[in-house]
């Protein structure tokens, strides 16, 4: 029989429970109870026709803690008259958390409330907007707090996370915690101490003012007239971002390549330099202004996600070439085809004509499936022909 029963009713105000409602009703104070449950019973017909499984559910319902069930009266003309469940209330939120074993957790919360009315009471709002969130952060609460009240007396400190002096608060807590701090720290510090332009946890420094990591590249000159160190070494090299950008280079080529062993082993070229990739992100190079002056090759992969990676460089240098991502490499190194875990299918405007030919074909697998060949399965010989052939 499709009739409420006991653990229904629980179900209901679980889904209170789950949907924060409960919490928040003890932020915001607003009135929850008595609040009225949904109860479905049987039909007149089917209390006629199964009058002991209906008397079962009447004493299941009837003894159920916690829940006031209110009854009306029914006559049957054989058993009489009877009393059956019609309406059933939880009158009050103790009896709401006792019915689903909350009552720990209602005290924990209760004193997240607390401690965060006494020390930083515009946070309240975000206690009663995720209460089940800041549930899960009871044991750092007061940690978070403390980090939060230290950058509101140092707004956009300059320092780096680790010069943070908060007794018992280490950087790696801060990193760890970034996300749930940004959506606190935006509701507490004035906007002035907040970079708009900064989002997402890998901008935490830049949005709230501390100094970050500095973004290094890795580079190898591959003209040994314009080494920068003396000497015969292979001067695998790694500048900060800023540095990089002030080589007075007279380089005029650039290669990029996300294999570290083609980039060790790439060959001698004149007057080039070859740059360690990133994947997706170049905007550390964008302080270089003398790579616009330069060719810039970019060899990726020949797949759906290498192409996206070329798209994308090209977004803040036009003028680079794709090199050894063509179709004739492709069909010259079938043995060594792989596949592409998951491919990107979005359209990417900034390709050429081939380069988007050989794209779509990727894409919609007009090849073979999820074709992939990483850039290391291409023959060095064919890599040293396609650099001489260059003009």
């Amino acid at each position: 029989m499709n009739w409420t029963r006991p653990a229904d009713l629980r179900a209901q105000v679980q889904k209170l429970w789950e949907r924060g409602e409960l919490l928040a009703s003890l932020v915001t104070g607003e009135p929850l109870f008595p609040k009225r449950l949904v109860l479905k019973g049987p039909t007149s017909t089917e209390m006629a026709d199964h009058f002991d499984e209906v008397r079962t559910w009447v004493a299941e319902l009837r003894a159920m803690p916690r829940c006031r069930v209110e009854m009306r009266e029914f006559r049957h003309r054989v058993f009489g008259a009877n009393a059956v469940p019609q309406e059933a209330w939880i009158d009050s939120v103790e009896d709401a958390l006792a019915l689903i074993g909350k009552q720990r957790d209602i005290a924990r919360f209760a004193a997240l409330i607390d401690v965060t009315r006494k020390h930083q009471p515009p946070l309240l709002g975000w206690l009663a907007k995720r209460p089940l969130r800041a549930l899960e952060l009871v044991d750092v609460w007061n940690r978070l707090l403390e980090i939060i009240a230290w950058l509101h007396a140092h707004p956009r400190p300059g320092l780096f996370l680790r010069q943070v002096d908060i007794p018992g608060v280490h950087s790696k807590f801060i990193e760890s915690q970034r996300g749930v701090l940004m959506e606190l720290l935006d509701i507490v510090l004035p906007p002035e101490a907040i970079d708009p332009t900064a989002s997402g946890v890998s901008q935490f420094a830049k949005r709230y003012g501390f100094r970050d990591k500095p973004e290094r590249i890795r580079f190898r000159v591959l003209d040994p007239e314009h080494a920068l160190l003396p000497g015969s070494l292979m001067q695998d090299i790694s500048l900060d971002a800023e540095s990089f950008a002030q080589l007075d280079s007279r380089i005029s080529r650039v290669f990029i390549t996300e294999n570290e062993v083609n980039f060790l082993a790439f060959p001698q070229v004149k007057d080039s330099l070859v740059i360690f990739g990133a994947g997706y992100g170049f905007e550390m190079l964008r302080k270089a202004e003398w790579l616009a002056r330069c060719r810039i090759h970019y060899w990726g992969d020949i797949d759906t996600h290498g192409f996206a990676i070329l798209d994308q460089l090209r977004s803040q240098f036009d003028h680079v070439e794709s090199f050894l991502m063509d179709r004739t490499t492709l069909l010259a190194f079938e043995s060594q085809w792989g596949e592409e875990e998951k491919q990107t299918l979005r359209d990417l405007p900034r390709l050429g004509s081939e380069e988007r030919s050989l794209y779509d074909d990727l894409r919609d697998n007009r090849i073979r499936r999820n074709l992939r060949l990483e850039q290391e399965r291409i023959g060095f010989g064919w890599v040293e022909s396609a650099l001489s052939a260059l003009t």
